[in-house]
């Protein structure tokens, strides 16, 4: 193994974890560049087109994620299921979460061309750290994010109240060197966190089935849970081009603040990839908690 913004709420959709691959075969996507036909689509990258595309309106947004570096831990299951709402998925019994450090480019609706592409510029580019885990609800699994920090204080703003997401602002700083070295540096109100990434100068493969790799990178639904409403959105992009990376932490305080799950967690690899292009979908509600 390699590694081991503002919408209104849609209405409650059922069958949240069918198969079906139903749904068009295309979609416009209004000057975004992306065109599927072009894609070696993966298996699961290739059921979660048509399962988004399968409701009507979707996607919501396109966007860019640039310079991705995951960093992998291992940590007891049951005292992370205790910071997570939903079923944890495990692999071959093992609990991971997941740092990921990237930037957002050029996010715009799929609707309104380039007018709603210029309302929406404030919040379109920015850095983040999100920190993920693997969960399941029905037979679906997907990604849990336990909590994220971006460089803009809008889209900081505008995060939980429309998707459910637990933003929250930092001041970031992302930088490379030649392409093999990629650095961070993360300040929030809860700690620091900065790390050192070295690429190895393999050129980046998908990843292979069954392996860890797949199980941790190709995922494309997202629960969130904000106060008693849970959500989930689902996205699409072609299979993850990755190859394996070092990894060097300087300072984790600001990982120390996601929960107890930290306290016996280890790092057991780390990937990068120069970027996907992403389709986005509309946050659904799932149920009310009772």
């Amino acid at each position: 193994m390699n590694a081991a913004g503002g919408s209104a709420e849609r209405r409650p959709t059922k069958n949240l974890a069918t198969n079906e691959l139903v749904g068009r075969d295309s979609i416009e996507p209004a000057g975004n560049g992306i065109s599927p036909s072009n894609f070696a689509i993966s298996g699961t990258s290739k059921i979660a087109r048509r399962r988004l595309l399968s409701i009507r309106g979707e996607p919501l947004f396109f966007a860019n994620w640039e310079n991705l570096v995951f960093i992998h831990y291992e940590t007891d299951p049951q005292e992370l299921q205790s910071c997570v709402p939903y079923d944890l998925d495990c692999y071959h019994g093992r609990a991971v979460v997941s740092l990921v450090a990237f930037t957002m480019r050029g996010m715009r609706p799929r609707f309104g061309g380039s007018l709603s592409a210029l309302f929406f510029k404030p919040i379109s580019t920015h850095h983040f750290l999100n920190v993920r885990t693997y969960v399941t609800h029905g037979a679906e699994p997907g990604i849990y994010f336990m909590q994220e920090w971006l460089s803009s204080r809008l889209a900081a703003w505008l995060g939980p109240c429309s998707f459910g997401l637990p933003y929250r602002f930092a001041q970031m700083n992302y930088h490379g060197n030649h392409g093999h070295v990629r650095r961070g540096k993360i300040e929030a109100s809860a700690g620091s966190f900065h790390f050192c990434a070295t690429v190895e100068p393999n050129d980046p493969g998908i990843c292979a089935p069954g392996s860890l790799d797949e199980f941790l990178l190709e995922r494309y639904t997202a629960f969130t849970q904000f106060g008693k409403c849970r959500r989930f959105f689902r996205i699409w992009h072609e299979p993850w081009r990755q190859g394996p990376a070092e990894i060097q932490i300087a300072t984790d305080h600001l990982i120390h603040s996601t929960g107890r799950w930290w306290e016996g967690a280890r790092c057991i690899g780390a990937n990068y990839s120069s970027g996907v292009n992403v389709w986005m979908g509309w946050p659904h509600a799932i149920e009310s908690i009772l």
